[in-house]
């Protein structure tokens, strides 16, 4: 028996699942985690780009020093970088580790911490070299005479024909069924149409 053991210090691996609302499901994310070893796992229904994620606190929460918080992709974890920093930050005070399954980080050791810091500063100079990219380009642009940006997707005729087939759940069960069929990107879809729309949209009766 270990000392951790005898002094009934226990270390646990902690899952936390997240997926979007209405058409996601959960269950890979969680077989996942089970395959990683997780003895508990949260399971969340609510957009990343939510501040305020009840069961990945109530996650926390049950967590105690020398635990590991595991998730399969880190983007389940925040949608920001500011959100993920933050969230490891709070880890790393409370002596919790975090293990991303699909990008092989563990900050269980000084070279894991390391290799997400890396990886972290990366993401964000990638992305500010393409908003600043992106502003050159639309300045450019803009002298010119031309204006910026791509051809408008969304024209009132495409939002009239999603509207109908979200309220049409017999042909498109599923609002991802709805996406594909409208050859439409997922972000670009939830811009246009709120939770609440497409709830209503589909409790309508023609």
């Amino acid at each position: 028996m270990s000392l951790e053991t005898a002094l009934g210090v226990i270390k646990m691996l902690v899952g936390y699942a997240r997926v979007s609302t209405l058409d996601q499901n959960p269950e890979f994310q969680i077989e996942e985690l089970r395959k990683a070893g997780c003895e508990k796992v949260f399971t969340e229904k609510i957009s990343g780009a939510k501040a305020n994620r009840p069961k990945l606190q109530e996650a926390l929460d049950y967590m105690r020093a020398g635990d590991t918080l595991v998730v399969w992709k880190l983007s389940r974890l925040a949608r920001s970088l500011s959100q993920i920093m933050g969230t490891v930050k709070e880890l790393q005070e409370r002596k919790i580790a975090l293990k991303v399954l699909t990008q092989k980080i563990d900050t269980s050791t000084p070279e894991g911490t390391l290799f997400f810091h890396i990886n972290a500063a990366f993401d964000q100079f990638q992305l500010e070299i393409i908003v600043e990219n992106t502003k050159a380009g639309l300045k450019s642009a803009r002298e010119k005479g031309r204006i910026g940006g791509r051809p408008k997707i969304m024209t009132e005729n495409k939002i009239r024909l999603l509207r109908a087939m979200i309220k049409d759940d017999a042909s498109y069960p599923f609002i991802s069924d709805v996406i594909r069929a409208g050859k439409i990107a997922r972000k670009t879809f939830y811009k246009y149409f709120s939770v609440d729309e497409i709830r209503a949209l589909r409790a309508e009766k023609e």
